[in-house]
């Protein structure tokens, strides 16, 4: 079994570094419903072998993003719960078994963890989920323990990882199909000194964590089991991939994060779209990478940071990027104070933010989509405290910008999708989840559906960098 170590050692300045040993990184894998076989490109079958043995299938591919997810800092209400959460020390001795689902399948995957806000680890492993009674496969406690396989990094059994970095663990040989459920399993032997936690609080995945080392076991069942809905410490899956899959990269906020969607179901409006452009042809080779947090807004920091910080990490560093939009801005209108004055200079800033993404993006070579605010009118701001009129009309200009200046390369009009007729400033009630903000899983099919997916042909040769 091998061992990964993330130290996070001494108190150097202000800032803080955690001791922490990552041992043994086997991996579950679950497919959906059909059984464990490996994607067809041609050439031989990929073998299961030692890493530094492994050569890349096929030769002339790259690396694409098949999954990620945002890392964030937790806020002190989304901690894990007891006995895994106690003062200044996250996660001792314990262990986590979470599930994931990805986009492309391949081959050969590797894995990307997360110390971006000073987190540790002691120990992980990737298993095929089974699901247990009750369980579908993603939020699963079950795994079968003859998939497990283990990670080496830059062919070391351990690594040491600094706060505000990444690890990338080398490459193995486990075929993984289109849209497989994976099962990642994670041991803290010391836990993290700090409730300082890298993790994503929308993972709408039910987690599992037990005291102790039970990586191995098929399933958690000790009297000290607890479970939540959150992903930790897991950034990406990257798949190495044929020369024509490549990523298209979102970033949202609650919306396009799945709030109000079910638990465990993968209703995320990307998750409904991937489906979509994996069954048109000229998009299936695709990947989606939802780079989306609750709260999160584009000038500010909210929960994690704001999209003109994390833009080159949640967009230009990651793996096989070809695409990018952007569907922000509600609560960069929804937080700024309720005068004339200041939603006007929001609104003024919103426009000079996506006009620098869209600079960014173009500098690269990348396309930059954009999609209109959807609605979030009320009949008071008890019922949602955005419905205000001054910010209705931020509303109103920032979508008008995004429809006709022509800066974006495409535009989504999510607003005219699940907006009401006969009321333009709400979700239509059929598309409403209740709170006056979030669609609705019907909503979030019709969004995916209204997806125009012509403009990934469009824009397949990339865009000129010069704006």
């Amino acid at each position: 079994m091998t061992s990964l170590y993330f130290a996070f050692a001494n108190k150097i300045g202000n800032m803080r570094f955690f001791n922490s040993i990552v041992s043994a990184l086997p991996f579950a894998f679950g497919a959906l419903a059909s059984p464990f076989s490996p994607p067809q490109w041609g050439g031989p079958p990929a073998t299961y072998g030692n890493v530094t043995d492994l050569q890349p299938n096929p030769h002339w591919g790259h690396w694409v993003d098949t999954w990620v997810s945002m890392p964030q800092l937790t806020e002190f209400y989304n901690l894990p719960p007891g006995p895994f959460n106690e003062t200044d020390l996250v996660f001792y001795n314990s262990t986590i078994r979470q599930t994931l689902k990805i986009t492309l399948g391949a081959d050969q995957i590797r894995l990307r963890l997360s110390n971006a806000f000073e987190l540790p680890v002691t120990k992980v492993n990737i298993a095929l989920p089974v699901a247990e009674m009750g369980q579908n496969l993603t939020g699963s406690s079950g795994i079968d323990t003859s998939t497990i396989h283990s990670l080496t990094f830059s062919g070391n059994e351990s690594i040491i990882i600094p706060a505000g970095a990444q690890a990338v663990s080398d490459p193995i040989a486990f075929p993984v199909n289109t849209s497989q459920i994976l099962s990642v399993n994670m041991y803290l032997a010391d836990g993290q000194a700090s409730n300082y936690v890298t993790s994503h609080p929308g993972s709408r995945t039910q987690i599992w964590m037990s005291r102790g080392d039970f990586t191995e076991a098929a399933n958690l069942t000790d009297p000290s089991v607890n479970t939540t809905f959150h992903w930790y410490f897991i950034s990406g899956i990257e798949a190495w991939s044929p020369p024509q899959d490549s990523t298209f990269v979102v970033l949202g906020d609650s919306i396009t994060d799945g709030r109000a969607s079910w638990n465990n179901g993968n209703g995320r409006w990307t998750d409904y779209l991937f489906t979509r452009m994996h069954n048109f042809g000229p998009t299936k080779d695709i990947s989606v990478a939802n780079q989306a947090a609750g709260a999160n807004r584009i000038l500010r920091d909210g929960n994690g940071p704001n999209v003109l910080a994390r833009f080159d990490r949640d967009v230009i560093a990651q793996s096989g990027v070809k695409y990018a939009m952007i569907f922000e801005g509600v609560n960069d209108i929804g937080v700024a104070d309720n005068t004339t004055y200041n939603q006007t200079l929001t609104g003024d800033r919103i426009i000079q933010a996506y006009e620098q993404l869209i600079t960014r993006s173009h500098a690269k070579s990348i396309p930059f989509f954009g999609a209109t605010i959807t609605p979030f009118g009320a009949p008071n701001t008890t019922i949602q405290s955005y419905a205000t009129p001054e910010r209705l009309a931020t509303r109103r200009r920032v979508n008008d910008w995004i429809r006709n200046s022509g800066r974006f390369d495409a535009v989504i009009d999510f607003d005219a999708v699940v907006r009401d007729p006969e009321n333009p400033e709400r979700l239509a009630p059929r598309y409403d989840s209740g709170d006056f903000l979030h669609p609705n899983e019907a909503g979030y099919h019709a969004m995916a559906r209204a997806f125009p997916l012509d403009i990934f042909e469009k824009y397949s040769h990339g865009v000129s960098q010069f704006v």
